[in-house]
């Protein structure tokens, strides 16, 4: 359409995809995930592993962490869709490469992926442009944030059945927004139909970080904050579970990155590790 605005993905997003393709290129195997898709959409240029942010050892740690997030969530919507659940909601879903990367279970659902509409249509046209295309069972959910429409109406009309069980993930997303902001979207999903399930990531207070990823955490902030979007909101394991069930979720549980780093990382010898500071809700309705 001619009124169509193109954005590309903010500068995170990018980001967060070519350290999922790095995971590839410079950690030995067995890969925690296999992800160069989200490097194609992004092109980023033949000289993006110059980047100071793609250096292999400065940045190990928090390439470990995304990676294994991408991972727990991969294992989360195997697992319920062989359950029988058949939609899956990506809140705020950038360069999300899931529906590509895994068509064999991503067909098996009703997949929404909900962003803002100028970075989404961006991906709309990256993913026709290298042959991907947009299959029926992908939705593109077009939401701008601020305006009044709230996006669980838009997810709706785009044909989402608030009836049936899903799963809803929003990683990345928390530190962006106010702690109301997240609130309210607590409490809409916790009115899902029941079975469905959320895991969304938060960050933690720098004082619950280890000592040696506290400077990394530092330098993230100080990133994000001089690239317009600042880190505004963190909680402790005990504040956001609290959230989670004052919303209405009838159970709700704290994944560390600790546990992450036992369950994907105990038997490596290379000695990549996820860094400390971001953990996950996952919690059901």
């Amino acid at each position: 359409m001619a009124d169509e605005q193109i954005e590309a993905p903010d500068s995170t997003a990018v980001r967060t995809a070519l350290w999922r393709a790095l995971h590839v290129r410079v950690d030995p195997p067995p890969h925690v995930v296999e992800d160069e898709i989200g490097l194609r959409l992004a092109a980023p240029g033949d000289d993006w592993r110059d980047r100071p942010d793609m250096d292999p050892r400065a940045t190990s740690g928090f390439r470990a962490a995304i990676v294994a997030r991408a991972r727990f969530i991969e294992d989360l919507i195997t697992e319920q869709a062989d359950r029988g659940v058949t939609q899956y909601i990506v809140l705020g879903a950038g360069l999300d490469t899931f529906a590509q990367r895994k068509p064999q279970i991503a067909s098996r659902l009703r997949i929404f992926e909900v962003d803002q509409p100028g970075p989404q249509t961006w991906k709309r046209h990256r993913l026709v442009e290298l042959g991907y295309g947009i299959p029926e069972w992908l939705h593109l959910v077009p939401v701008d944030f601020e305006a009044r429409a709230p996006w669980w109406e838009q997810l709706a009309a785009a044909g989402f059945d608030p009836g049936q069980p899903a799963v809803i993930v929003s990683t990345g997303v928390t530190m962006y927004l106010t702690k109301d902001a997240t609130v309210a979207t607590l409490r809409q999903i916790a009115g899902f139909a029941p079975g469905s399930t959320l895991a969304m990531t938060f960050l933690l207070p720098t004082e619950l970080l280890d000592d040696a990823d506290r400077p990394g955490l530092q330098a993230s902030e100080e990133g994000a904050r001089a690239s317009g979007t600042p880190f505004i909101s963190f909680y402790t394991p005990q504040e956001m579970l609290a959230l989670a069930r004052e919303a209405g979720f009838r159970d709700a549980h704290r994944v560390s990155g600790a546990l992450l780093a036992e369950r994907y990382f105990a038997d490596r010898t290379d000695g990549l590790r996820p860094s400390s500071g971001e953990d996950l809700l996952l919690a059901t309705t």
